[in-house]
């Protein structure tokens, strides 16, 4: 049996935002979110463009040469936000978060790439894991012990990022892991995972298979929870066929 990885992606606007600057993709090697800041029009062209500039990696791709494909992406896309920019100042400012995972064309590997505060969740075997860590500033002061996790998460400057793709040098985070049968990912905008708590993520996760019934459920709770900014989720499944 070869592994194989299945996901579905969705995004609303929420509640309060009158437009949608988060991207998605979704594909059969290849998933990831994006989202937008820098203002209405420059925070929704900032994470297309990154989306764009990584949508063509959605291809078999070479276990050793996984985390390499993800660095060119994500240059390419600092590069074409570099230009956007240069071709209009007013646009000065505007970036993008980028979570992403590539998957091996054997189902042996699978490589993440990060950068800002959307994250990736690994649900695996009844256990939910956050696997990023959010380039913001409440994070630092929880590294640095100023403040607990608890009231990281309703702190007034949670949303201040201190790290995103906007043109310039950045250092993002790459990792692999050997995926397992079984496994289900998470990837999600800070629209769902600054007002769903993880145990409840974790609930929808074991109880809600269908993956796309189980995407629009968490949309739902976070629009529930008053659809503050714009959500995206994607529901990855590591299979065997």
């Amino acid at each position: 049996m070869t592994l194989k990885l299945r996901s579905v992606g969705t995004s609303d606007r929420g509640l309060i935002r009158s437009g949608n600057q988060d991207a998605l993709h979704a594909g059969a090697w290849l998933v990831a979110v994006a989202d937008g800041m820098g203002g209405m029009a420059a925070g929704d062209l900032a994470s297309r463009i990154a989306i764009d500039a990584i949508a063509p990696l959605d291809v078999e791709t070479p276990e050793d040469a996984l985390v390499a494909a993800l660095q060119s992406g994500i240059e390419l896309a600092t590069a074409r936000i570099r230009q956007a920019v240069a071709e209009d100042p007013e646009r000065q400012g505007m970036g993008t978060t980028l979570t992403a995972l590539l998957f091996s064309r054997t189902g042996s590997c699978l490589a993440l790439a990060h950068i800002g505060d959307s994250r990736a969740y690994l649900f695996r075997e009844g256990t939910l894991k956050q696997i990023t860590r959010d380039d913001t500033f409440v994070q630092m002061l929880v590294d640095q012990g100023v403040i607990g996790p608890e009231e990281a998460a309703s702190h007034p400057r949670r949303a201040v990022v201190t790290q995103a793709l906007q043109g310039e040098d950045v250092s993002p985070a790459y990792a692999t892991m050997v995926p397992w049968a079984g496994d289900r990912w998470l990837l999600c905008s800070d629209g769902l995972s600054n007002v769903v708590r993880p145990d409840t993520l974790a609930e929808v996760l074991a109880e809600t298979a269908d993956r796309e019934l189980c995407a629009r459920r968490l949309i739902d709770l976070a629009l529930r929870a008053g659809g503050p900014d714009n959500v995206t989720v994607l529901i990855v499944d590591i299979v065997e066929e």
